[in-house]
């Protein structure tokens, strides 16, 4: 495999080009010339992993910036893999694009998109760019949503939950019984290489997810298990965690912490023969040791 990859120094990236059984030319588009280095890339029969992107964060409400990175940026990438006759795109997703929270049933690949921020409707944005472009060029194209990605090394909201865990207080988590879906970074890899190697993988959607969903209580208590501290959780409503998260500016933060979103990822078992292997425990225990030789 003729492997062109962006986003390779991320954390999904690192893992993927770690997989990858031969060796792949990492493509930035996060510096000022990214057209240049775009046309001068060799992607003549690649299969190209569209990894990189503005991510999610709370603060940035920058709706052109999210345009700009993970619009513009995908569409010119499969205008230039049609004209140079590149092989097949994976583009990495996310789950934000169906919506934020799941209540009767979890998320499938053929739901109406819901996107409720400018990161997910700029990644649906992207993913309809890259299938517009890919097919008009005759390019073959695959996406791949993922929920919460686990695994050492995992930043953002992971961190801060690390952070949470290895401290000695009270957590007042205990009474909440959401469902949120996870896929370990090691699984998430593995399906996007089955994504570009699969012959029926072309022109779908799959969603990731290991089979069992976690809850707040568990992943918090896995974590502090791990780390070598006591669970210590008590049980406080979720409507009051919420109210007095949205009071201090943090009730996007919370609404993870306390709502459900899981993820139905049968059609990837169905389809491509993959299914997530690496479950909660054994992520977290990884999580907590790499956690422990940073701090070290």
């Amino acid at each position: 495999m003729q492997a062109i990859v962006t986003g390779a120094s991320g954390f999904v990236g690192r893992a993927l080009c770690a997989a990858l059984p031969t060796g792949h030319h990492a493509l930035s588009f996060g510096s000022a010339d990214w057209e240049r280095a775009l046309r001068s890339a060799p992607l003549a029969g690649a299969t190209i992993f569209h990894l990189a992107a503005r991510v999610h964060d709370p603060r940035d409400r920058d709706e052109s910036a999210f345009e700009r990175d993970n619009v513009v940026k995908a569409r010119a990438l499969a205008e230039e893999a049609a004209r140079q006759r590149a092989r097949r795109i994976v583009v990495l997703s996310t789950i934000k694009v169906n919506g934020e929270e799941t209540r009767e049933r979890p998320f499938v690949p053929g739901d109406v998109p819901a996107p409720g921020d400018a990161y997910g409707r700029s990644k649906l944005g992207g993913e309809r760019a890259v299938a517009e472009a890919a097919l008009a060029g005759g390019v073959e194209w695959v996406v791949v949503r993922s929920p919460l990605v686990l695994g050492p090394g995992a930043k953002a909201n992971l961190a801060s939950l690390l952070r949470l865990a290895d401290t000695p207080w009270p957590l007042p988590f205990a009474g909440i019984a959401n469902r949120r879906s996870f896929v370990h970074v090691a699984d998430l890899s593995r399906l996007l290489l089955a994504c570009a190697a699969h012959a029926s993988a072309p022109g779908n959607v799959f969603l990731a997810a290991h089979p069992a969903p976690f809850s707040t209580p568990a992943i918090v208590g896995a974590l502090r298990r791990a780390l070598g501290r006591p669970e210590r959780l008590y049980a406080l409503p979720a409507a009051m965690l919420e109210l007095a998260a949205a009071v201090a500016g943090q009730g996007e933060r919370m609404r993870r912490l306390t709502r459900s979103l899981e993820v139905d990822a049968s059609a990837a078992r169905e389809h491509l023969g993959w299914t997530a292997t690496v479950g909660l425990e054994e992520a977290v225990a990884q999580m907590a040791q790499d956690w422990r030789s940073r701090k070290l």
